[in-house]
Formats: structure tokens, C-alpha cells, sequence
């Protein structure tokens, strides 16, 4: 049982009035809430050992490099990486994909086939685009269904020996959705196929084991686990990363460097050039211990009693559609009610404290199956209470009565 009054008192951002009214914060697939230790984390960063890593001999350098590289190893082990190096802190889950995406160029031919699902968020799209106009490689899309999930007979019939990378979220963020994807990443590699997780909506719900998974690349940014913006990872497999091309040129990536000829760096610097976001990489792993602390199957167990009690407490409104309903979600509930715009919806609850995120969530091919402009996108997290969820509910009645 997790002490839920304990833990809001971590986060200072709670304790206050939107509008007049106690907040109530679900939008939590957006961004996370910060608890005070990942707050002053940073505060400390900057306040007792700002220096640039790994380039210093001098103390401060030394003790910043050591608190940065504890954070990869943090990483290493939440999400059971076999090496550290494995690990490659990026700016979050857009900058990993990309990272990946334009190291393919070099590997691709026309007429390789890419695998996408129809349910990802425009970071897990335009890459890919972007990637096939360069290479002349195809895209093929795994289709969903009604329910909110991926037909795996049909992806079944996507694949052939032309597939050469498949990249599909683990969870997605418009509708909840719980992806299987540990059968994804199997049925790819016998095609010898590589697989990309964005895991930036399952992380912080559920803890992944990348070895147990066998996948390839797994994304997942800072911000969605209680940590600070602009900060994620790339982990990926000893073997894929080396046969990347760098990212980016500049500081820290290189070896050697004459006007002749540069080398590169061995991992994980090699992806990493210039001076990084060292206090959000030192709050990242605060962050993973502060939630590793609560415990992930806490975490899961509270999350789905909270999703439980919504979404039958929402269906009690006349007009109310959920948009992803399969046995298998994580705590978000995407909806419409009526004709309503869900912009109106969300601009009414807002004034009634409660902040929810509307429009198509940067997943357009989404609404476009479902013929709607988008939803309202109801999202819990462990420090959100049954009484928040009353809350939504009495506003959105109230919004609903003004509107229709």
C-alpha cells in the first residue's frame, strides 16, 4: 500500500490553487510532477560542484564527472542494460530516435522495408519519413483496431526478409495501450530485423528489462519519470551502437583529431559531443531512485486501481466515449463527450483546477482512424487520489451542462 499523502508532500508543485481551486494535475503522459529531492538536486549541481566532465583534473570537475557517470550506472541497472556504456544520455526520447534513425542512412538500401505501428506519436513517425525519402527504403504500417490495439496477424504479414528495422511504442500515449512487445521484438529478429522501443509513455509505469526484452534500441525521456526536461536515454546493444556512425561532431566524441583525419571516441562518448545537460543527467538518476524507492509494482498496482475507478466513474456520464479500451493499458483515458470540442472541455475544467491535456497528443494518424479532431486525455499518475478523480468527474458534468 503506498502512502499516498507522504508522497504528494514530496512534490511542492501540488500544494497549491489553480484558478482558486485545489490543482489537480492529470496530465501526467505530458510531464511528471518533481519531488522535492530531484528539485534540489539540481539546486546542489549548481550550488556546490558546477564544473564541465570529464575533461578536468581539477576536484570539482572530478566530483561532477563521478556524479554524472553514477547516474549511467543508475540507469544501467533500472533498466538491466549489460553495460554501461550502453546507456547513451541524450535530450530526451525525440533526440534518441533521431539518433538512431539517421544512423541507419549508411545501412539501408532502396527497397528495405521499415515497420511502424499506427499508433505512435509523431516522434516515432517523421524520422522514419524523413529517413526512407533519403535511403528510398518503404514504410509499412501495423494497423489497429477499434479496441485500441495492433492486429499482429496483419504485422505478422508486414514481415519478409526485405524488413530491416521495426520501431513500435510500448505504450502509447494517446490511448494507453500496452503493446506486446516482447512478441514484436522476437517475430523481427527471425527476419533479422532490428527493433526500436519508445518506451517514453511506459517507463513510468512499468520497468523494463532490456536483456530479458532482446530489443535492440530503447528510448525513454527523464521528464515522464519524475526527472527534469530535456534529458533521456538511448540504450542500445553493444553491437548496434558500434556500427552507428556518430550523431553529432564536436567536444568529447572524438579520439584524435588532426586536419587530416579524425577518430572517434569508443562508447558512449561517441554519441554524446559537446557539454551535456550534467545537472539534469545527476537528477535523472535522483529521479530513478526516488521512484525505484516507491517501487514500480506499487507503482502498477495503484495506477490501475486509480484507472479502474475512473473509468467507470467517467462512463457514468451520458455521451462519454473512451478511445482505448483494451484490457491492457496504463493509467490514461483518452474521451470524448458528444459534439463537444474536447478543447472547450479542457479550457472549463481548467478553470475549475483540474489540468488534462486535449487535441490529437501528437498522434494525428490516431484521429484520423478514430474520424475525430481528438480527445481529452485524462492522465494518473501514483500521486494522484481517488478524490481528484471526483473531482474530473463533477467538472466535467459541469462542463458538459454549460456546453451542450
Amino acid at each position: 500500500m503506498l502512502d499516498i499523502e507522504k508522497i504528494r508532500a514530496d512534490f511542492p508543485i501540488l500544494n497549491q490553487q489553480i484558478n482558486g481551486k485545489p490543482l489537480v494535475y492529470l496530465d501526467n503522459a505530458a510531464t511528471s510532477q518533481k519531488p522535492q529531492v530531484v528539485i534540489d538536486s539540481i539546486v546542489n549541481y549548481y550550488t556546490t560542484i558546477n564544473a564541465n566532465i570529464h575533461r578536468g583534473v581539477h576536484t570539482l570537475s572530478q566530483l561532477a564527472t563521478d556524479a554524472f557517470e553514477q547516474s549511467r550506472i543508475k540507469l544501467q541497472q533500472h533498466f538491466n542494460a549489460k553495460k554501461s556504456y550502453e546507456i547513451i544520455f541524450t535530450a530526451g526520447t525525440t533526440h534518441s530516435i533521431n539518433i538512431v534513425a539517421t544512423g541507419f542512412t549508411s545501412l539501408l538500401q532502396k527497397g528495405d522495408e521499415l515497420i511502424v505501428s499506427a499508433m505512435e506519436h509523431h516522434s516515432n513517425i517523421v524520422p522514419w519519413q524523413m529517413l526512407c525519402e533519403r535511403t528510398g527504403a518503404v514504410l509499412k504500417v501495423i494497423p489497429m483496431n477499434q479496441e485500441g490495439e495492433l492486429m499482429m496477424d496483419e504485422y505478422d504479414k508486414l514481415l519478409s526478409n526485405k524488413t530491416k528495422l521495426v520501431f513500435v511504442n510500448h505504450v502509447s500515449n494517446a490511448l494507453g495501450t500496452i503493446n506486446p512487445i516482447k512478441e514484436i521484438i522476437d517475430k523481427a529478429h527471425q527476419f533479422g530485423a532490428a527493433v526500436l522501443i519508445d518506451g517514453a509513455q511506459s517507463c513510468p509505469h512499468i520497468k523494463p528489462d532490456v536483456q530479458t526484452l532482446d530489443v535492440d534500441f530503447y528510448v525513454a525521456s527523464a521528464h515522464k519519470l519524475c526527472g527534469p526536461t530535456g534529458v533521456g536515454i538511448l540504450y542500445g546493444k553493444e553491437a548496434w551502437l558500434n556500427k552507428l556512425p556518430p550523431y553529432q561532431g564536436g567536444g568529447e566524441m572524438i579520439k584524435e583529431v588532426t586536419f587530416e583525419k579524425t577518430t572517434y571516441a569508443d562508447l558512449p562518448h561517441k554519441f554524446e559531443a559537446g557539454t551535456p545537460n550534467i545537472a539534469g543527467v545527476i537528477a535523472f538518476g535522483t529521479a530513478i531512485d526516488y521512484m525505484n524507492g516507491i517501487g514500480f509494482n506499487n507503482i502498477a498496482e495503484y495506477e490501475n486501481e486509480l484507472l479502474q475507478y475512473a473509468t467507470k466513474k467517467l462512463l457514468q456520464i451520458e455521451g462519454l466515449k473512451i478511445y482505448g479500451t483494451s484490457n491492457h493499458k496504463t493509467s490514461v483515458i483518452s474521451f470524448n463527450i458528444n459534439e463537444i470540442h474536447p478543447y472547450d472541455i479542457g479550457t472549463i475544467i481548467d478553470k475549475l483546477g483540474v489540468e488534462v491535456r486535449t487535441g490529437h497528443h501528437c498522434a494525428q494518424p490516431i484521429m484520423g482512424f478514430y474520424k475525430i479532431p481528438g480527445t481529452v486525455r485524462a492522465s494518473f499518475s501514483f500521486y494522484n487520489t481517488f478524490e481528484e478523480v471526483d473531482v474530473l468527474y463533477n467538472a466535467l458534468i459541469k462542463a458538459k451542462t454549460m456546453l451542450s
